[in-house]
């Protein structure tokens, strides 16, 4: 029976010495394994105590050594704490914030006057048709820019009194001042010969031409309105 017992004690000893080899074989293998894949002083769950131990913010653990920390972390509880973690902050932010588009400034030009136009005063010897052509000179654009119009009413100028017997033909291009020319309320024929305009940038001019409507649109006038002298430019601070 004696011999028995310390059989037993004997085979019961050597099989708790060959588990706890094992578990420091693992331990050793998690510190190596961290050591490799962790930078210690870059782990936000670290910490030093003021006894000199270490701790897992994460999980509320004490380690003797760094060693022991860093196999802890490759623990499984450390790790479920970790999956924890990141659930909870996906909660608490359920979307990915949006990237703010980069801010494009508007170009600023330094205006240098007012360009030089010439108008002239026309008609059909057809259809009896008053029209009006725009030569506005840009020697000094901006490269790549190309000159523009466009029609204003009386009403939504602030030069001027509003006055509904008047509308406005604006020309712009950068850097130069926009200029409007002030033009009866009539309205315009809108046909591709009689309406256009044209960049020519060779000479660095822009062309624009209109024709009123025939005086036979209106109540059947025979005699057309006369068309005034043609307009000076105005200055149109856009």
């Amino acid at each position: 029976m004696d011999f028995q017992n310390r059989a037993g004690g004997k085979t019961g000893g050597g099989g708790v010495a060959s588990f706890s080899d094992a578990n420091a074989d693992r331990r050793e293998r998690l510190r190596l394994l961290a050591l490799e894949t962790i930078d210690i002083n870059k782990d936000p769950y670290f910490m030093r105590n003021h006894l000199g131990g270490y701790e897992c913010k994460l999980c509320l653990t004490l380690h003797t050594n760094e060693g022991s920390y860093l196999a802890h972390t490759q623990g499984k509880k450390h790790q479920q704490n970790l999956a924890r973690r990141a659930a909870r902050d996906a909660t608490d932010q359920p979307y990915f914030p949006i990237a703010q588009a980069a801010k494009v400034e508007t170009k600023k030009f330094v205006k240098i006057g007012r360009p030089g136009y010439k108008v002239t005063k026309e008609r059909d010897p057809n259809t009896g048709q008053q029209a009006l052509l725009f030569q506005i000179d840009y020697p000094e654009i901006t490269p790549g820019i190309i000159p523009r119009h466009r029609v204003m009413s009386a009403y939504e100028q602030r030069v001027q009194q509003p006055d509904k017997a008047w509308q406005y033909l604006l020309f712009a291009a950068e850097p130069y001042e926009t200029i409007a020319f002030k033009i009866p309320s009539r309205e315009a024929d809108k046909s591709e010969d009689k309406f256009w305009s044209f960049w020519n940038k060779e000479t660095k001019q822009y062309f624009m031409q209109f024709s009123f409507k025939s005086e036979h649109a209106y109540g059947g006038i025979s005699v057309p309105p006369s068309l005034p002298p043609p307009p000076p430019a105005m200055f149109f601070n856009q």
